[in-house]
């Protein structure tokens, strides 16, 4: 199967536990690894034939930015079902969704988790 890798994708978001991750916006980063069959887009050059990745980082940005949840699992979890109901040709969605300053009392540069999920 191919895919479209999208990564690096940087939202600020109120996404946490604690009450001040809840109130206070911070840094998030996304990777996204679509799994799709680019067969024809490869031959065709059209973008009807494909997944518009333009289109999947608005939609993720959305749900990084307009929507709130306490846990980066279930932001994850949001992330897959959205993208995976933007398009019926993706298989599969591999997302990463990264704190990158998460509120801990020691030197911790970034908290991720990562979802597999296919149809």
């Amino acid at each position: 199967m191919d895919s479209i890798v999208l990564r690096g994708l940087r939202v600020v978001g109120t996404h946490g536990v604690l009450a001040e991750e809840q109130t206070r916006p911070q840094p998030f980063e996304v990777d996204l690894v679509l799994m799709i069959d680019l067969a024809s887009a490869a031959s065709s050059d059209d973008l009807d034939d494909t997944v518009d990745y333009g289109e999947v980082t608005g939609v993720v940005a959305g749900v990084v930015e307009g929507e709130h949840f306490s846990l980066l699992e279930r932001l994850a979890g949001r992330i897959v079902e959205v993208v995976l109901g933007l398009d019926e040709r993706i298989a599969t969605v591999d997302v990463t969704v990264t704190k990158l300053r998460p509120p801990v009392p020691i030197d911790l540069s970034s908290a991720a988790v990562r979802l597999v999920r296919s149809r």
